[in-house]
């Protein structure tokens, strides 16, 4: 049974998404986040608890300061208006109670600004997150890339080699036959040794880069897979670098991460600043008591409680000043990612530009050495010629071709980096490489 794993690039960034140790560190993040600001959503609701009991109890009188002389001077309250004799100050009684208590805060800024920016570290959160799911997306696809233009590398050598085979085999034949001389058959033994040697290479960097991939992607090393992908090509259209970068601070998951952390300090600056106004919560309570079975008594409590901060002044001015400072410092991380992503930008578009021209150019190069290979073939055949120059030729064609697979490479690697750039390389890099 065939047991090897078929690998399109869209399974590969499936599993490298789901099976990357930092992307679920982030994912863990993110959770924790969540959880924070569902607390601080709770602060907005009210509190409502609901107790109660039942039990048996027992007092000391004496403990609690009614001694035998205080007890007397109740003896009015006593039939005949007399202590009776061999009063216990052991008292037992059955108290069964229900409670509902209620809290809410009416006012309160820190509360507020809290919230505000507990959401705005959730969001970061989650823009950390978004960026390092499109880290894993390009190092898989680079992985995958990389695997494929070494595939092709090996494909490429076992064409060349079938090819200096066939010339071998004919040089050969013809030094038998006595018609050329035996400097032919010897320079289409190196060839085609030469070529073998090339094809070892190739299986071996082929196989090696299937590790990488497998790896990138959560795979066993040991497990066998093919790439049924090939390798794409796709001209973009022209894009300038304001539009680029127009879409780069619309979608960079970077810097919407910084923008959300601004905002999350500005929240954060001004609870701490708002720490010197008033609170104002209410609250309050509902219950019923039973003592002995002698009826049921309703009681209830409800106040208002309005709360003013003195004598911390050294405090709260020490706690604006450390929110300021990390609001100042994520401000300048905001207006250095700025400068940084024009850069990207722009050096993401000058390669994509020079390394489309380079494929141009390497396919060009590989037309004109397959008809060089084709003409000198025919001329060896002939007679006209003996096989030096059909071995320099066969020799120009795998340089041609292994500049070919480079060159297309590279042209998607850059087109990779360009939607990274942007912003968008999760959601589009099938467009950006012409899948």
């Amino acid at each position: 049974m065939d047991d090897t794993l078929k690998l399109s690039l869209d399974e590969a960034v499936k599993r490298g998404l789901e099976n990357n140790l930092g992307l679920k560190q982030s994912e863990a993040m993110q959770k924790s986040l969540d959880g924070e600001k569902l607390e601080a959503v709770q602060e907005f609701f009210p509190l409502i608890q609901l107790s109660g009991g039942t039990g048996v109890y027992q007092h000391n009188l004496a403990a609690i300061g009614f001694n035998s002389s205080v007890i007397s001077k109740f003896a009015s309250f006593f039939p005949g208006g007399v202590v009776p004799p061999g009063f216990s100050s052991i008292t037992r009684d059955d108290l069964t109670t229900g409670q509902l208590q209620f809290s809410q805060t009416l006012f309160s800024g820190p509360v507020f600004d809290g919230y505000k920016a507990a959401g705005a570290a959730d969001r970061a959160a989650h823009f950390a997150k978004m960026s390092a799911r499109g880290e894993v997306v390009q190092q898989v696809a680079t992985a995958y890339l990389h695997a494929l233009a070494a595939a092709s590398e090996v494909d490429n050598a076992k064409a060349l080699l079938d090819s200096d085979q066939l010339i071998f085999k004919q040089a050969h034949d013809a030094h038998e036959a006595g018609t050329v001389s035996n400097l032919d058959e010897l320079r289409a033994r190196v060839q085609l040794q030469a070529q073998q040697q090339a094809l070892i290479a190739a299986e071996n960097a082929l196989e090696k880069d299937l590790i990488l991939l497998k790896r990138e992607i959560g795979v066993a090393p040991g497990q066998k897979v093919a790439l049924t992908d090939p390798t794409p090509y796709n001209e973009l259209a022209t894009q300038t670098p304001d539009e680029v970068r127009d879409v780069a601070y619309k979608y960079r998951q970077d810097y919407q991460n910084l923008l959300n952390q601004s905002v999350e300090y500005k929240a954060i600056h001004a609870a701490y600043r708002s720490y010197r106004l008033p609170t104002l919560t209410f609250g309050g309570y509902w219950g019923v008591s039973t003592v002995n079975d002698a009826g049921t008594h309703g009681n209830f409590a409800a106040q208002g409680t309005l709360s003013i901060p003195l004598f911390r002044e050294a405090k709260l001015r020490g706690d604006v000043e450390a929110a300021q400072a990390q609001l100042d410092s994520v401000n300048a991380q905001l207006a250095e990612l700025r400068t940084h992503i024009e850069e990207q930008v722009r050096v993401a578009l000058l390669d994509v530009d020079a390394t489309r021209q380079l494929v141009t150019v390497a396919r060009s190069n590989v037309g004109l050495a397959t008809r060089t290979v084709s003409d000198e073939t025919d001329r060896v055949n002939a007679g006209v010629d003996d096989n030096l120059p059909l071995v320099e030729a066969q020799s120009s064609l795998a340089s041609a071709e292994s500049n070919l697979i480079e060159s297309l490479y590279q042209y998607n690697l850059a087109k990779l980096a360009l939607a990274r750039a942007s912003g968008v390389l999760e959601t589009q890099y099938r467009v950006y490489l012409g899948k």
